[in-house]
């Protein structure tokens, strides 16, 4: 596994120093459209024509969904919520509501941030929980049927939002700020006046992160108890300035995180008019594909086999956008308790962002606790952290004291 994870984190370098690569335009033609997703064919993910004179977590769509194996004593809803994208656009983003059978009127509530690595709509946590390949999501399941069996309600934000924005962290804290808001705004789901708290890792606890960050300033009414989030990528920068250029396994999920890029900045990337006839044709195979389509077609292959562009690392308004995602560079800080977890030495993520970025919010007063895991890797740190994370969420929902860093 550690192997595995060594290479992941290459192919992870690969993608964002080719996001920065793909930023230099080339002279002498207009830019290529930007590789956008194919727009779900349900109708209640379509954006109503007022989005834009409605604010950030007012409902616009709200629909109940079928009886889902996975939650045998839960009913399962639906949310489609005004939200705000990275440069400050109004969005329609959707949300998965979980209430269990014994929930009890303004009980606690829960979202938890799923990992969604992917560029299609059919991948969203709305729709692959009501398909066969529940990829990503399966392994969350024991965690999330434990708060269930506690009473608490759940909601699953699609954090890449509307356009599948794979690897754009910043905008997954402000969709999961507006589902929370958005669910609390609808009386048949029982939590106006909830507390909340949330959850997430490595993707998913990209995106808690940063709403714990932004809550402050983004959605100061909410109330959160707590937040527990392990394995955050913190600096993206740093990752990009891991540079590599050779053939991956994996990476079809580089291939994936520059076009993710891409779609949330379109006036400050360009992918699309980079590509050499090679990188277009491996592109088509994934602006629409989850994880597992991701990693066929781009098995072995590499940067250098996209694009023909050389001046990786030259342009300053992509390194910006990288410091607009990357935590550490965000001088916020949250405003409720914090629970982090993860490896000591993890071969994904540069662990001294995240030990900068704890250090900065332990100055600044917040209440922290910080737990290693006994594992040398970033995917076995997920679940050794997850069942002490919601352990800690609960005395917060119960307001009894927890351990603490700082």
């Amino acid at each position: 596994m550690g192997a595995f994870v060594r290479r992941f984190a290459a192919i992870v370098a690969i993608a964002l120093s080719m996001a920065l690569a793909a930023a230099l335009g080339s002279a002498g033609h207009a830019p290529a459209a930007p590789l956008m997703p194919t727009p779900d064919p349900d109708q209640f993910y379509a954006a109503p024509a007022d989005l834009a004179a409605h604010a950030p977590g007012d409902v616009l769509k709200f629909r109940e969904k079928p009886w889902h194996v996975y939650f045998p004593t839960s009913r399962v809803y639906e949310v489609l919520f005004r939200s705000t994208d990275s440069e400050g656009k109004p969005i329609a983003a959707n949300a998965t509501y979980l209430l269990p059978q014994n929930h009890q009127p303004d009980g606690p509530l829960m979202s938890y941030q799923h990992i969604i690595n992917a560029l299609g709509t059919k991948c969203k946590v709305a729709t692959k929980l009501y398909t066969s390949d529940p990829t990503n999501l399966i392994l969350e399941m024991p965690g999330l049927n434990l708060v269930l069996s506690r009473g608490w309600s759940v909601v699953l934000p699609d954090h890449l939002g509307p356009r599948m924005a794979y690897g754009a962290a910043k905008l997954g804290g402000q969709i999961t700020l507006d589902g929370i808001r958005a669910v609390k705004k609808i009386p048949e789901l029982g939590v106006t006046h909830s507390k909340v708290g949330m959850g997430g890792y490595s993707g998913g606890g990209m995106a808690t992160a940063w709403a714990a960050a932004l809550a402050e300033t983004y959605a100061p009414e909410l109330d959160i108890v707590g937040s527990a989030y392990g394995g955050v990528p913190m600096n993206l920068t740093t990752m990009a300035r891991a540079l590599g250029d050779q053939p991956h396994i994996a990476f079809g999920l580089a291939a994936i995180a520059l076009i993710g890029l891409e779609r949330e900045y379109p006036d400050r990337l360009n992918v699309a008019d980079q590509l050499n006839p090679y990188g277009h044709w491996l592109a088509n195979w994934v602006i629409n594909g989850c994880t597992n389509e991701a990693m066929f077609v781009g098995a072995y292959k590499s940067a250098g086999q996209m694009t023909d562009n050389k001046n990786f690392m030259a342009d300053p308004g992509a390194w910006q956008v990288l410091n607009e995602n990357s935590l550490e560079f965000y001088p916020g800080k949250p405003d409720a308790p914090v629970f982090e977890w993860h490896s000591p030495i993890d071969g994904l993520i540069p662990v001294d962002a995240i030990d900068h970025t704890l250090q900065r919010y332990c100055a600044a007063g917040v209440e922290l606790f910080t737990m290693l895991t006994p594992t040398p890797d970033h995917l076995s740190a997920a679940p050794l952290g997850m069942f002490q994370a919601l352990d800690w969420l609960e005395k917060k929902f119960q307001g009894q004291p927890t351990a603490r860093t700082c």
